[in-house]
């Protein structure tokens, strides 16, 4: 969430009044992220998050918000789009298309415990399950296509280790896409970026899940995945805690109950994830956009993360019944 376009309170007043939502009392650029341009906004009825999309298209935004809205009226504890008078909540300011969504409470849970992980986990399959009646279709436009397409611009900047496993987990996958196990996953709109920043808990309770815009229609096994690489690993090392992923999928398959092959899969879509996550990161470390308080991330940690899914394959064990 780096600041690429800058917006004054005299910007941001106009849209803010038009969508009735009071004076503008303050606004604040927010440094993390580094995909579009945010600012906290505060009026005098409420709290908000204001959001320059500075990639994704008016034609794809309305995925994205509409799953929000969506998800938000099935009781997910999401942003809730904000509508003008004529019910339209994609809106457009200095040029870009925007959005202002109600921000959540509470503050993020960046070093998770068990308790925190299986709140997760069981909010996440909430989530996939309310999903399912969303018939908007939009595909995850970081999943295999990109990443065919984005390999061959990064390997120019690995040394020859980093290079033959990426270049060797790409033909895994695309060797498991091809498989009936896999397209057979049950599928739906995901949230495919679950990061610890991406969740707020008030105090020991989980409050939301927010920044939807690299969501897409997946497998849900996708993001479980991308879940456990983070929410449920040691970050110096990317070693996977084993009491905190057995939790997180326990409480996912107490919501929605996994298959066998959503089972048998994990492993390998542990390495589907680490492999989205090292090539974005690569992308975005070697081919910066300038932006004000853009900090891209070290892609050396899913570097890290992938050869150990790789070297050290991962399984749910589903509790006996007794």
């Amino acid at each position: 969430m780096a600041v690429f376009t800058e917006v004054t309170p005299a910007d941001a007043s106009p849209l803010l009044s038009s969508l009735g939502l009071g004076s503008l009392r303050s606004i604040e650029g927010c440094a993390s992220g580094i995909e579009n341009t945010n600012y906290f906004v505060s009026t005098d009825r409420g709290d908000y998050v204001l959001t320059l999309f500075e990639r994704l298209s008016f034609e794809q935004l309305p995925f994205y918000l509409n799953l929000m809205r969506h998800l938000a009226e099935r009781g997910i504890p999401v942003p809730a789009p904000q509508a003008d008078a004529s019910g339209t909540i994609l809106h457009q300011l200095k040029g870009k298309p925007a959005a202002v969504v109600t921000r959540l409470k509470g503050r993020n849970q960046l070093a998770p415990q068990v308790p925190h992980c299986a709140q997760v986990g069981a909010m996440l399959a909430r989530m996939h399950v309310a999903g399912q009646s969303y018939t908007a279709q939009q595909p995850n436009l970081r999943s295999l296509p990109w990443w065919n397409e984005t390999v061959p611009v990064v390997v120019p900047f690995l040394d020859a280790e980093q290079r033959a496993m990426i270049e060797a987990e790409l033909v895994d996958q695309n060797a498991l896409a091809e498989t009936a196990a896999y397209q057979g996953l049950p599928r739906g709109p995901i949230h495919a970026d679950l990061f610890r920043d991406n969740v707020m808990f008030d105090g020991p309770t989980l409050a939301g899940f927010f920044d939807f815009y690299f969501a897409g229609c997946d497998t849900f096994l996708f993001d479980i995945a991308v879940c456990l690489n983070d929410w449920c690993i040691d970050l110096p090392t990317g070693e996977l805690d084993d009491a905190r992923a057995q939790a997180f999928v326990a409480a996912y398959d107490a919501e929605r109950r996994l298959t066998d092959d959503e089972l048998a899969l994990m492993p390998v879509l542990l390495r589907s994830a680490a492999l989205r996550f090292w090539t974005s990161r690569l992308w975005d470390f070697h081919l910066p956009r300038d932006a004000a308080m853009l900090q891209p991330h070290d892609p050396r940690h899913f570097e890290r993360v992938l050869k150990l899914r790789r070297s050290q394959p991962w399984s749910f064990i589903r509790p006996s019944q007794g």
